[in-house]
């Protein structure tokens, strides 16, 4: 596989194109933003360790019955997908309160959801990714009924498997961000899943082991990453 021109650079990823239509080479950056680009900073080994986490757990997604874009590994940094038709929203499941939840409703962090919580966002930095629903989507014609309907299932099912992935590493799910599109006529799950994207907390200590370290000036952000990848067994090196 020969890879080409560069299709888009993210905050923290690159995606370019291959001499295969169908696929892409998804690069990890070890670049790391937050509040929409406003804080910014270079971290060592991060690409490398989130190309890896990801790669887990698609993997163990796929094994569970989850479509994804994800082939293999091509690289420390990168790796193979199947280029997709993204879909410009965001699905966020929430385990227990955090982050802008907190904020917007005015619920103590840390309060167990149940049943979890469901919310989709627009895809859409210069708007600061907008809280949007269903009639949204489908009167904008961002995603057809059905598509809602397949995302809003297999975004359920990817908690199902990965609250019990973690919880048996020590780790809570508090929530995540999850993003879809098309292929062959199919919804199949795109982007990636990795600390940036996620929330994890130790089941114990409920000490954060995700990108809040770099929002909230924690530090020891990539050793986080790497302590969550120790507890699930990837081999980082």
């Amino acid at each position: 596989m020969e890879k080409k021109s560069e299709l888009y650079a993210g905050k923290a990823k690159s995606v370019y194109n291959t001499d295969e239509a169908d696929k892409l080479i998804l690069q990890f950056r070890d670049d790391t933003s937050a509040f929409d680009g406003e804080k910014i900073a270079q971290l060592a080994r991060k690409g490398m360790v989130n190309n890896k986490f990801n790669a887990f757990i698609m993997q163990r997604l796929e094994e569970a019955g989850v479509p994804t874009h994800f082939e293999h590994l091509l690289s420390d940094t990168e790796s193979v997908v199947k280029k997709l038709e993204m879909l410009p929203v965001e699905c966020v499941v929430r385990n227990i309160a955090a982050g802008s939840m907190v904020r917007r409703l005015g619920v103590k962090e840390g309060i167990d959801l149940n049943p979890p919580t469901f919310e989709f966002f627009l895809k859409d930095d210069a708007l600061h990714d907008p809280m949007i629903n269903e009639y949204h989507i489908q009167t904008f014609g961002w995603a057809t009924e059905t598509e809602i309907e397949e995302m809003k299932v297999l975004t359920f099912r990817v908690n199902d498997v990965l609250k019990q992935l973690f919880l048996g590493a020590g780790l809570l799910l508090v929530d995540y961000k999850l993003e879809y599109g098309r292929f062959n006529g199919r919804i199949i799950l795109g982007d990636e899943f990795t600390p940036d994207g996620c929330r994890l907390w130790d089941a114990h200590t409920r000490d954060k082991l995700d990108k809040d370290r770099f929002r909230q000036g924690i530090g020891g952000v990539v050793e986080a990453y790497e302590e969550v990848a120790r507890r699930l067994g990837i081999a980082l090196d």
